[in-house]
């Protein structure tokens, strides 16, 4: 399976690359190879490469700055997605894009199913959504995949995050009151790649997906499991959101339904907390400062 990936170098990019071998070739397109702000250049890609699926792993992602910077996240997040379903279709072939919990405006008081109310709160969210109904309406085969709280070894998450201030301060202020499932990147990747396959198999499998961790916890919570997992005696304090505010508001709750996802594709939900213990041992425990 040769697969046409965007957005290489982000967390689930990197890990689908790990992947390649035996019978998964993939062309890697990162934004030296294709800059997704440019208008035309993912049909141009596609156009140009040959391959049995497409993978969109690439968004804008700064969250705060998007409400700053709303009409390059809409060109990246909605325009070149639609560019990219237009494009497979064209070539007949199927599109796995993507997505994200902040579509949702998190006042659920039970997991989120593909088929409940969206609401996004921001600019972000609110231009992933877009990108999701570009790709659904591009007319071929496609599977959008909504992730929550992606972490790995790799880029800007919130594991490193707390690995790093750990090394700084003598204690975590952590939001307490915001509740999701923790979804290892490589989890993500290796879901992404099944249903790639599948829709090679029977496209009719073609629609939305959550896919997450197998269970809730607040970024507090997940604070904690990451220092345990370090052993890092470093105490988390819990905040409230409004202790911490930000230029976007973000969803509450964000706990997604993944049982669609483990039905269709007979793949459970991943483990975030053995995806953690991998995710630390390939970092390293970070050293504390003297006298912390």
């Amino acid at each position: 399976m040769r697969v046409l990936l965007f957005g290489a170098n982000g967390q689930v990019g990197t890990e689908i690359r790990r992947r390649a071998g035996g019978d998964v070739a993939i062309v890697a397109l990162d934004r030296a190879r294709c800059d997704l702000s440019q208008a035309g250049a993912a049909a141009r890609a596609i156009e140009r490469e040959a391959c049995d699926a497409v993978v969109n792993a690439a968004a804008y992602t700064a969250v705060d700055r998007a409400e700053s910077e709303p009409d390059l996240a809409g060109r990246i997040n909605a325009e070149a997605p639609r560019e990219m379903a237009e494009a497979a279709a064209a070539k007949r072939v199927p599109l796995i894009h993507l997505s994200t919990d902040y579509v949702f405006d998190g006042t659920a008081s039970r997991p989120y199913r593909e088929d409940d109310p969206v609401a996004p709160l921001g600019v972000y969210g609110a231009t992933k959504l877009k990108g999701e109904e570009a790709v659904a309406a591009g007319g071929g085969a496609y599977a959008i995949l909504r992730l929550s709280w992606v972490f790995s070894a790799h880029g800007s998450n919130f594991v490193k995050t707390m690995l790093r201030l750990a090394r700084e301060r003598p204690a975590l202020r952590v939001v307490a009151d915001q509740r999701g499932k923790p979804t290892p990147a490589a989890d993500a990747a290796e879901a992404a790649l099944l249903v790639a396959r599948a829709l090679l198999a029977d496209p009719a499998r073609s629609g939305l997906y959550h896919f997450a961790g197998d269970a809730p916890a607040s970024w507090a919570d997940f604070a904690e499991a990451i220092m345990a997992e370090a052993g890092l005696a470093v105490p988390v304090e819990r905040i409230a959101t409004a202790d911490f505010p930000t230029p976007a508001r973000r969803p509450a709750w964000s706990v997604l339904d993944t049982a669609k996802f483990e039905r269709v594709f007979a793949r459970p939900a991943p483990s975030w907390r053995a995806g953690l213990e991998s995710v630390v041992a390939e970092l390293g425990a970070p050293e504390k400062e003297e006298g912390r």
